[in-house]
């Protein structure tokens, strides 16, 4: 039987997987999310570089958010990350939800990062 982080593995390189063939060269928006917090990264996988992160640790956010594992403070986190890729140069990139799925924080903070100017 397979376990629980097997299989979250094989969702992940499946995902990243398709999405090396579709990226032509646009960075990857990266999401991993834990039972407490949520991060966010632009990586050019070129040129092996973060061109800009975001997550609930951030001083800037961490004042204003009650807790960093809700939808809430996933959307705060698009936002941030909008700003942060904007300014760095970068308007469209590929969204890559690791082994998650898109739904709940994932999803509010791809619809945040949308919002925010980020072409995906």
């Amino acid at each position: 039987m397979a376990s629980v982080t097997k299989n979250f593995v094989k969702r992940r390189d499946r995902v990243r997987r398709a999405l090396r063939k579709k990226s032509e060269g646009r960075p990857r928006l990266s999401v991993h999310r834990s039972s407490k917090h949520i991060y966010a990264q632009v990586i050019d996988d070129v040129g092996g570089q973060t061109l800009a992160a975001a997550s609930t640790l951030d001083k800037q956010l961490r004042s204003d958010l009650k807790t960093g594992a809700d939808k809430h403070a996933a959307t705060a986190v698009g936002k941030l990350l909008a700003e942060r890729a904007t300014v760095a140069g970068v308007k469209s990139v590929v969204f890559d939800r690791g082994g998650f799925l898109f739904h709940g924080r994932i999803k509010a903070l791809a619809d945040a990062a949308r919002e925010g100017g980020l072409d995906f």
